[in-house]
């Protein structure tokens, strides 16, 4: 019978998929770059107006969400093609469906920097 690999060395292994993965959405998918940028530049913008702890928070969940959700719709839409290559309803319905997670978590994304950036920004208005 084979060893069985310790809790933590499963862990560090699963972890390096983890990685590897995030690196090839970042690497190949054009999707997932576009909102690399965006958290990228709400991520100075945060700096830029120090934005609140709580402020924080929520901005950086977002992010995840709206990330997550982009890298899980890669893998429905790769998993689909995979299993039937040809246009078929039933596949589109599925990844048409996974496309509006996304869409979904992108509105609330927009919906909390409005939150956050709308004060912030009229403020800086008011001061000029």
């Amino acid at each position: 019978m084979p060893k069985k690999e310790s809790f933590v060395k499963g862990r560090i292994k699963g972890m390096g998929y983890a990685i590897k993965g995030a690196w090839m959405l970042l690497k190949n998918e054009a999707s997932i770059q576009v909102q690399a940028v965006i958290a990228v530049l709400i991520t100075a913008a945060g700096f830029y107006f120090n934005i609140s702890a709580t402020e924080w928070i929520l901005q950086t969940m977002t992010i995840a969400l709206v990330m997550s959700i982009e890298g899980l719709n890669t893998a429905i839409e790769e998993m689909a093609d995979f299993i039937h290559p040809d246009q078929n309803p039933k596949i589109g319905y599925i990844k048409d469906v996974a496309a509006g997670a996304v869409f979904f978590a992108a509105v609330a994304a927009v919906i909390v920097a409005c939150f956050i950036y709308i004060p912030k920004f009229q403020n800086l208005v008011i001061t000029l």
